[in-house]
This record gives structure tokens, C-alpha cells and sequence, in this order.
């Protein structure tokens, strides 16, 4: 997500940002126009990011697209999409920014920065944040966005069938409000649409820890092109999480892959997958443009989704 040189970038997979070859000429940007994408174009904006190998939820299309339907950006020449970005606004006063591609017949030409720029200008009064790859921080820093937190990909196997803890519970089974209240801590502005969404999506699992009528934590697990991912993890404690952490893992095959997106501040959350086997693999940096906002990561054991936040 570099506005300073033509690039793909997605922020689930480090492998993925391709510079412009100092070698290879400026082509002149053609003439395009963007546009506000339909589910139908992010659903191949998705399509994309499968094909790049980042790995997007099986069902993510109408979850990312009701966040903000105005928020997601496609630059067209001619009849031929060419790039993709989404510029999330939450509540008045935050916006995300991710799945920012560009397809490889057409980069090198600016259309990425075309698309950049009208991300910016829908989420002008925010703050806005990204995660992005470690190595191009000074780009990103260019633009005005600061180093937040870093975070690393996990990913491990499901366990099978397994019995959960009696403190385990279905989410939708509980009031909602409990959820929106508890996710407050985690996320800059309140999102409860997305949510209810989020927890009942089809394929995925969403579990609470319930203790002495209250909630002290939740997990979702999404079905993707490539196994299963995880998040968000967040819980009152190390046990709440690892009791969580294992319901949600026992709900898929021990050949199957599980990955979640782990806050490195949070040093019980990198105990956690260690002691579970999970593998470290490419970090990604989550930055910020404007006053950083308040997140409890000493509770955040696994981020949303880091085309989201």
C-alpha cells in the first residue's frame, strides 16, 4: 500500500508487494476512471488477492462491502478493471485502508497511485491506519503514517473433534450488546453491524468465554481459500484465550490449517502459538496517520482481519 511506487499490496502477505523494477521505464498512465465498486467488483477485487496467494475468507464479498459501500475504490481503462483499494470509514473519525491491487498488466503505469489518492480523499478527517509491510515503513511514513505495533502471521493445524470448556458458548446465543460493549476495547469506533454479520457468517465459528454471567472473551474462525483463519482472539487472560484458542481449533480437521494475525506486543499472545506449535511467518506493521488510537492489546491475542482492521 505504497503511494510512492507502483506496487501490489495486500496486508495478509509479505511476498506480495512488488516494486517497480529501477530498470523499467515509466509507462504513461492511461486514461481511466474510478469508481465506487459493486459486490460483484469486490468479489473479484477478492478474486485478486486469492490469486496473489493472500488467502480471503470463503464469504468475506458482502461482509467487507456492508463495512462501507461507498469506501471501496476500482480504477477502470476502457471495460478492463486494473486496480483495487478499500478505504473502510468507521463511525466519523477512523478509516482502514487494504486490499489495494494492481493487476500485473497494468503496473508501472500510476494507476495505483490514482486509486491511493481517492482512498485518501474518502476518508479525509480520519485518522487512518494500514498494515503494512516491514520493509516498506518509509513509504508508508512519506505519507504521513507512523509505526503503531508490529504483528506476525501464526499459522498451525485444527485439533478434531474435541470437548470445550463449560464456559465456552455460542455468540449468537448471548445479547448482542454484551458483544458491542466487550469489542469496544479493541476496535477505535463502535461496529455493530459488522459484527452481527461477522459472527454469523456462513462456514465460521464464533465462541465467548461466559464466567459469572459476564463476557471475558471471544473468537471467530472464517473459513478461507486455504483452511481457516482466526480473529478476532481477545480475552481477559492467557487461559481465557487458550481455552478459546483450542474450541475454535477443534472445530477443524488436524490436517487443515488454522492462521491467525498476532499483535507482537502482546507477549502471551507469541507464548500462546509457540507453545501450540503454530510457525511463525511474515510480520506486518500496523501504522497510523493521525493520533494513534487506544487499542488493549495486552487483551488482543488475534487481529480481525488485516484487510479490515
Amino acid at each position: 500500500m505504497c503511494p510512492t511506487a507502483d506496487a501490489v499490496w495486500h496486508p495478509g502477505a509479505a511476498w506480495a508487494f512488488i516494486a517497480v523494477s529501477p530498470k523499467r521505464p515509466r509507462m504513461k498512465t492511461p486514461t481511466h476512471r474510478i469508481q465506487r465498486m459493486s459486490r460483484h467488483d469486490l468479489g473479484l477485487a477478492l478474486h485478486w488477492a486469492a490469486r496473489e496467494g493472500w488467502n480471503p475468507g470463503l464469504h468475506d464479498t458482502e461482509m467487507f462491502h456492508a463495512i462501507d459501500p461507498r469506501g471501496h475504490f476500482m480504477a477502470w481503462v476502457g471495460e478492463r478493471p486494473v486496480a483495487s483499494i478499500s478505504a473502510l470509514r468507521y463511525g466519523v473519525g477512523y478509516g482502514f485502508i487494504g486490499l489495494y491491487i494492481v493487476e500485473p498488466a497494468s503496473r508501472g503505469q500510476g494507476l495505483g497511485l490514482a486509486v491511493w489518492h481517492a482512498a485518501l480523499e474518502h476518508l479525509k478527517g480520519c485518522v487512518v491506519a494500514l498494515d503494512g509491510v516491514v520493509e516498506q515503513q518509509h513509504n508508508y511514513m512519506r505519507s504521513g503514517f507512523d509505526l503503531a505495533w508490529r504483528n506476525r502471521r501464526y499459522s498451525g493445524h485444527g485439533l478434531g473433534p474435541r470437548p470445550a470448556h463449560p464456559a465456552i458458548v455460542r455468540l449468537a446465543g448471548l445479547p448482542f450488546d454484551d458483544l458491542a460493549a466487550y469489542d469496544l476495547a479493541f476496535h477505535p469506533e463502535p461496529r455493530p453491524a459488522f459484527l452481527q454479520t461477522w459472527i454469523r457468517q456462513r462456514r465460521g465459528t464464533a465462541l465467548g468465554w461466559l464466567q459469572d454471567g459476564r463476557l471475558r472473551g471471544y473468537g471467530v474462525r472464517r473459513a478461507c481459500v486455504q483452511g481457516h483463519k482466526i480473529g478476532p482472539l481477545c480475552a481477559d487472560s492467557p487461559a481465557i484465550a487458550e481455552g478459546l484458542l483450542r474450541a475454535l481449533c477443534a472445530g477443524v480437521a488436524s490436517q487443515e490449517a488454522v492462521h491467525l494475525d498476532v499483535p507482537e506486543p502482546n507477549r502471551e499472545a507469541v507464548v500462546l502459538m509457540e507453545r501450540h506449535g503454530f510457525v511463525a511467518g511474515f510480520p506486518t506493521a500496523r501504522m497510523v496517520r493521525g493520533p494513534a488510537p487506544a487499542i488493549d492489546l495486552a487483551r488482543q491475542y488475534a487481529l480481525t482481519a488485516l484487510e479490515i482492521g
